[in-house]
């Protein structure tokens, strides 16, 4: 059984196009370990959450490429949290945002920074 936190991470981690193509393959192939290190290579997913991201891939599913993909897909998949952490970001608390990202999914350091400052990015151009 998949946990919600590691279906959500595999959701709004953005991995290279190529690596997913590849990923996709090598898991088509039977290659599953193998497709697992090729998308934690260019990734931040942890050893929980790539194996959930080769599922998604071979269930058809496009996982994000880019920030801005990752956070369109993080509203679809928990806006309650996107409001939370815009909260915290209009009152000039991007860390806090950065951990409570980071609490509600197994989102690595460096991905959760990215995701807040893409928000931010979002927020200061409305």
């Amino acid at each position: 059984m998949t946990s919600t936190k590691a279906r959500t991470t595999a959701l709004i981690t953005p991995i290279e196009q190529e690596a997913q193509n590849e990923a996709r393959a090598l898991a088509g192939e039977g290659r599953t370990a193998r497709a697992i290190r090729r998308l934690r290579k260019d990734s931040g997913l942890g050893l929980a959450t790539a194996p959930v991201a080769v599922d998604l891939l071979t269930q058809g599913h496009t996982l994000p490429t880019t920030y801005g993909e990752a956070l369109d897909a993080l509203r679809q998949l928990d806006a309650a949290l996107v409001a939370e952490m815009t909260d915290l970001l209009n009152g000039g608390h991007r860390d806090s945002a950065i951990k409570l990202l980071r609490e509600r999914t197994d989102m690595d350091l460096a991905g959760g920074y990215h995701l807040v400052t893409e928000l931010s990015a979002r927020l200061d151009t409305q």
